[in-house]
């Protein structure tokens, strides 16, 4: 599960991303991708037009989304918690019951290319909302640089050889 705010620019724009990055690697019928946001401001809306533009314009299959406020037992019932920022991270570790706060991890962590010290808001991604398109260019740029090494991660956990 990918989170970010409000569940409606850098989270779903995850979970497309990863969807098809699973479904290239053969593993989609293992794997559930979703997303949600720490808040509950955009519960319901679909994706931001322009984070849909982005990906229609690299070709990403993106279906309905209708945001929604991530649950306590979400955390839980994932495997992996891929927060978009640290705030994002220190929430979902606050609502995360008992041990499952170890399934939350920085979306960023996975980029080859990221910050591997200091303090862990260097790994944050970008939020595109206040900007303009580009901005949402970067933020693609930051979820494509981490996609791959995540699916990597989620093979290895699932113990499948990459063929």
């Amino acid at each position: 599960m990918t989170v970010c705010t409000g569940n409606i620019c850098r989270s779903p724009m995850a979970e497309v991303v990863l969807r098809d990055r699973f479904e290239a690697a053969g593993l989609s019928d293992q794997v559930v991708v979703d997303s949600t946001g720490i808040s509950d401001e955009e519960s319901g809306n679909p994706i931001d037009p322009r984070a849909l533009r982005v990906l229609q314009a690299r070709g990403y299959e993106v279906s309905e989304h209708c945001a929604r406020q991530v649950r306590a037992e979400d955390i839980g019932a994932r495997d992996l918690v891929l927060a978009m920022t640290s705030a994002h991270a220190r929430a979902l570790r606050r609502l995360a019951d008992g041990g499952d706060a170890e399934h939350v991890r920085m979306f960023r962590s996975f980029d080859p290319a990221a910050p591997t010290d200091g303090p862990e808001h260097r790994l944050d991604v970008d939020d595109p909302w206040y900007g303009d398109a580009a901005g949402f260019e970067v933020t693609m740029a930051e979820v494509e640089a981490a996609a791959d090494a995540i699916v990597d991660h989620v093979r290895r956990a699932l113990g499948v050889r990459q063929a």
